[in-house]
């Protein structure tokens, strides 16, 4: 079939195998938003903050739909969101979230990793002061858009400061804000693909390339896992 069919099959089979894991996450957080403030999106910021991501990353709609209608389950009442704090090779921090309904089956998984890569899980709040959480929106740059006038619409809902990378702009905010900002930019009908709360670097560090794949061994182990929902580091 020759080198450039092997290539797309394996672009493609990659890429099914990232949504196969992706999709199940996203459907989980559809659930939980679902469970705790009602099936309406109109109504839950939450569930339509969780249905908008799922959408930005291609989740069928059916996936979306049914996973809303799973929190009408009683099983689904047992997820518990957790958090684990360890230390990886070459002195890199990880803070994992994760959504589970088996405490103890999660931490033990969680230890596994950090162990197996030399590393450790350690009490949490320990990192505390190493990141900075922060409510951050991704926004699609349009030809009339004006940063700064955004900003300025933007600084009394709690908005930080606003990032322009090529075609795409990124909100920030402290994360208690996420809720005045995402509300502002309904309002002023600004249609961000993505949003969420995510843990931000105070003293990000730089790995050389061999550093890096070895780090990035132990990360796709946690990332891989059901249970986990997000993980962030201090790598720049």
């Amino acid at each position: 079939m020759g080198r450039a069919f092997e290539y797309r099959r394996a672009a493609k089979e990659k890429r099914w195998d990232k949504m196969s894991k992706l999709f199940p996450k996203l459907g989980k957080a559809i659930t939980m938003a679902a469970k705790e403030g009602g099936e309406d999106p109109a109504t839950n910021a939450k569930l339509r903050t969780a249905i908008q991501n799922a959408k930005a990353e291609n989740m069928p709609k059916d996936n979306i739909e049914a996973a809303i209608k799973r929190a009408a389950q009683k099983d689904i009442s047992a997820f518990t969101e957790v958090i684990y704090e360890g230390k990886g090779p070459h002195g890199v921090l990880v803070v994992v979230e994760c959504a589970t309904d088996n405490p103890t089956r999660t931490v033990a998984n969680v230890k596994s990793y950090f162990n197996k890569a030399g590393g450790s899980v350690v009490p949490n709040g320990s990192m505390d002061f190493m990141f900075n959480r922060k409510a951050v929106f991704e926004i699609v740059k349009t030809d009339t858009f004006d940063p700064e006038e955004l900003e300025l619409e933007l600084i009394d809902a709690g908005c930080d400061e606003i990032e322009v990378d090529g075609d795409k702009v990124f909100v920030y905010g402290d994360y208690t804000a996420f809720g005045t900002i995402s509300k502002a930019l309904e309002d002023m009908n600004v249609e961000f693909q993505k949003s969420n709360l995510q843990r931000l670097p105070t003293s990000p560090i730089d790995l050389t390339e061999d550093q890096m794949l070895e780090v990035e061994k132990m990360l796709d182990k946690i990332e891989d896992d059901d249970d986990i929902q997000q993980v962030f580091t201090n790598i720049s």
